[in-house]
């Protein structure tokens, strides 16, 4: 195993810059999509292959049938796959996909739900039957910080705040506990860590990298697959281990202008000295999967490149578990669907991850091998490795994996995670030493994120977006009100939660104000500024609203990414990056509230693993490159004991915030830039009360045929309508409808018929609904070319008020009104 040199971390910390890593001696190359292994650091898996482990393996294909080998390559998601299908197809593995719940169907149920869930499957995959060779599933599961699908789990700090930390110590703490709490939930794989390094703010995924460097995730990752799995070649899933699947190979975080799923257009330097360290270290430690990545290089999709799949990685890298692929990712290849793709397991990949269209890949799968389309050797390969696996992680032995009882949020673990936030919080401004907050101070805490746990811990929680969630979700949990207003009150001081911001009372000595983003996923939570709430800054008028008084104001950022925020930074006498800190808020307080002598009780301790940036417009101004000119270098971050006076800064954002806003039409009170709404034909229309605001709705009296639209440029809805994405609208009926009423998005020529939608509706009383984008387009919308997201008709008499139209990411009570209306 190579070495892993803590003390370097610590000159990583102090530091404003890092050195390159060291690479092989490197021949440059024109572009291209062709990896040349001879150029790549060799590595080796560890723990992976033994004498009696490869005899099992072969005794075990030797008896398998060509059917059996075909299975073992596909895996279902549980969401679409019966447990009793399995004595059909003979799949070897099924996944807990991010929404899909265990078979009760209660995404919320208790932990025991889930382990019936395996055990049904595993059952079916193990029993005797004549022509079966019992083979066990493997159950994966996106374990991404923490046991993050289950509820009341321990949910740690995605891993930008871990980055912050520069702790590999507590890192295996952390991959430790969240084995223990996977493996008790049934589940024997986590689909982690992620070892990406984003070089572009913009991404959605952004969060899921510890630094954008490699340097912190060459020695994280090795620290994490230490933790999920054991030492190599020890850890089994009776003792608490889960196998790991560092991710998503390669260069996920290299794309142009940060589109997920996008393409790396990069040179093989590059790639070997910014992306691959990650995957280097953590074959070292004997990672047992490699998850292959959406995105392409240089034009090529990962799933169907195998001069990195095979060539790289299992032959200079030395991998000798198995590449996994994404969701229904190989169907992105050239030529492939998602239920025909022989391209990809002839490129390297092991094992398809194919959630609904399984039964027919597997067919399409076995056919092609038959005809030769693909070879004997590369299933034979690909199966002895999937087998070896789990033979490693134990699960061929007949007792029940793990039962473990209560270890599930169990104090140890929620002790952990408590120290990771501590550790994670990065103090980027303290004037005049606001901070910490003082024994015996009347503290007021305010903010959209102060009192919601759902927010603090974003998405892939409980379910893919992590969207919708409360704190009832979060049982045995802590929000950073919560966390504060213990502290505080140890202290000797008193806190006060206003939800609306506003102050009753005695003046506060302090304002500690809790805001940031929502939660979102992958390609959700792609960006094009990194302006915060650009063309809404209800946190900045919150802030303002304080300041006006004249009350200090603690601001604490909850985010998945460094954004501008010079307004509210302003707005602000100390300021948090606490990014997005998981279930447990008392590590906020931990820093921030001193002891009643007066001392910190923790000293920040967090360093920026990501630049921080200027301008809106400076989206990849990463440590090293030509030109850096951050706002917070990477390794900034102040401690108490710094005495430093951040400025005025300038509030030029430096692009045009409109141009970001695809999703957000019109909030209480205003339409949102570049968004404009307005109706036509027989429709009257004013301003009435609504949204909390003194007309802050605007209401559209129908007294014959017409429209209310929202309008503005082109945009394309195509990745927003496949991620499940809705149309919300917020209204009130004021009088029923007379006649038809009906919703479209675009140009849209049969519209949806929502006469019931509306006609069901109280009169008088506000209310929400959430319409599928999908729904839309099955009706005819052309979802790529969308000027018109919004689209409300009438034909008769028909008053409606209207409060808020948006996108909303959260598919739960998502409806589709009816079928297209008659022309």
């Amino acid at each position: 195993m190579r070495a892993l040199i803590t003390a370097s971390l610590i000159a990583i910390a102090a530091a404003s810059s890092v050195p390159v890593l060291a690479a092989p001696a490197f021949v440059p190359l024109p572009a291209n999509a062709t990896a040349h292994p001879a150029l790549w650091p060799a590595a080796h898996s560890v723990g992976l292959v033994d004498a009696k482990t490869e005899a099992f393996v072969t005794s075990l294909m030797k008896q398998m049938s060509l059917r059996e080998k075909v299975g073992q390559m596909i895996q279902g998601d549980i969401a679409s796959v019966k447990p009793k299908e399995l004595r059909e197809y003979p799949l070897g593995s099924v996944l807990g996909g991010g929404n899909s719940p265990p078979l009760s169907g209660n995404d919320r149920g208790p932990v025991g739900d889930w382990i019936k869930t395996a055990e049904a499957f595993r059952q079916v995959s193990i029993e005797k039957r004549p022509g079966h060779v019992p083979i066990p599933t493997i159950f994966g599961m996106d374990s991404v910080h923490g046991n993050s699908n289950v509820f009341g789990a321990t949910i740690f700090p995605h891993n930008i705040g871990l980055g912050a930390m520069r702790d590999p110590a507590l890192m295996e703490k952390i991959g430790a506990a969240t084995a223990q709490e996977s493996a008790a939930s049934g589940f024997d794989w986590a689909f982690g860590p992620t070892v990406t390094v984003p070089q572009d703010d913009r991404w959605g995924r952004t969060y899921e990298g510890y630094s954008e460097r490699p340097d912190i995730t060459k020695l994280y990752s090795a620290a994490m697959v230490r933790g999920l799995q054991g030492a190599p070649g020890t850890g089994r899933i009776q003792n608490g281990k889960v196998a790991a699947s560092i991710k998503h190979f390669l260069a996920d975080g290299g794309t142009h202008n940060g589109i997920d799923q996008g393409d790396a257009q990069i040179d093989e330097k590059t790639l070997i000295e910014t992306h691959a360290p990650g995957y280097i270290s953590g074959i070292d430690a004997g990672a047992m999967t490699v998850m292959a990545s959406f995105s392409s290089w240089n034009g090529v999709k990962n799933h169907g490149n195998k001069s990195l799949l095979t060539d790289v990685l299992k032959g200079r890298l030395g991998f000798e578990g198995f590449v996994v692929g994404d969701w229904n990712a190989h169907g992105q290849v050239p030529g492939c669907t998602t239920a025909d793709c022989p391209q990809s397991f002839n490129a390297g990949l092991d094992m398809a991850m194919v959630p609904s269209d399984w039964k027919a890949l597997f067919d399409n799968t076995l056919k092609e091998v038959q005809d030769g389309t693909i070879p004997m050797a590369r299933v034979d390969d690909a199966v002895r490795r999937i087998l070896r696996v789990k033979v490693k992680l134990g699960l061929f032995d007949p007792a029940r994996p793990y039962e473990q009882k209560n270890i599930l949020g169990s104090p140890e673990h929620r002790a952990i995670a408590r120290q990771a936030v501590a550790e994670s919080l990065v103090l980027l401004k303290n004037n005049n030493a606001l901070l910490p907050i003082r024994p015996g101070q009347k503290v007021l805490v305010t903010g959209t994120h102060a009192d919601d746990i759902g927010m603090q811990t974003g998405g892939w929680t409980l379910s893919w977006q992590g969207t919708g969630n409360t704190n009832a979700d979060f049982p045995g949990a802590t929000s950073i009100w919560g966390g504060l207003k213990s502290a505080i009150e140890a202290a000797g001081g008193t806190a006060t939660l206003s939800r609306d911001g506003k102050v009753t009372g005695a003046k506060p000595d302090v304002a500690v104000v809790v805001f940031g983003e929502t939660p979102y996923a992958e390609m959700v939570g792609d960006i094009s500024t990194l302006e915060f709430q650009p063309g809404d800054k209800q946190a900045l008028a919150e802030l303002k609203a304080l300041k006006a008084q004249g009350i200090p104001v603690v601001s604490v950022f909850i985010s998945g990414r460094p954004l501008w925020v010079n307004p509210e930074l302003n707005q602000s006498d100390a300021f948090v990056a606490a990014f997005l800190p998981g279930s447990e808020g008392e590590g906020v307080a931990d820093v921030l509230v001193a002891k009643k002598d007066g001392t910190p009780n923790k000293d920040f301790r967090g360093k920026l693993s990501y630049s921080w940036p200027k301008t809106a417009g400076q989206f990849a101004n990463n440590v090293g490159q030509p030109g850096y000119d951050p706002l917070f270098a990477y390794g900034y971050g102040l401690t108490y004991a710094d005495h430093k006076t951040i400025p005025q800064l300038s509030e030029v954002a430096g692009v045009d915030a409109s141009l970001a806003n695809i999703s957000v039409y019109y909030v209480p009170g205003k339409a949102v830039a570049p968004w404009k709404l307005g109706s036509d034909g027989a429709v009257t229309e004013k301003n009435v009360d609504g949204g909390g605001k003194q007309e802050g709705a605007r209401q559209y009296a129908f007294t014959g045929a017409g429209h209310v639209r929202v309008s503005g440029p082109s945009i394309d809805l195509t990745r927003q309508t496949n991620a499940q994405l809705s149309l919300r609208i917020d209204y009130r009926v004021d009088t029923a409808p007379k006649g038809k009423v009906t919703l479209s998005v675009g140009d849209q020529a049969t519209p949806v018929d929502a006469t019931s939608l509306f006609a069901a509706a109280t009169p008088g009383q506000w209310t929400s609904v959430k319409l599928p984008l999908a729904c839309f387009k099955a009706a005819g919308a052309d979802v790529g070319h969308v000027t018109q997201p919004f689209v409300l008709g009438g034909d008769a008499g028909f008053t409606v008020s209207i409060v808020g139209v948006k996108l909303d990411t959260d598919p739960a009570g998502a409806v589709c009104p009816g079928a297209p209306a008659a022309k």
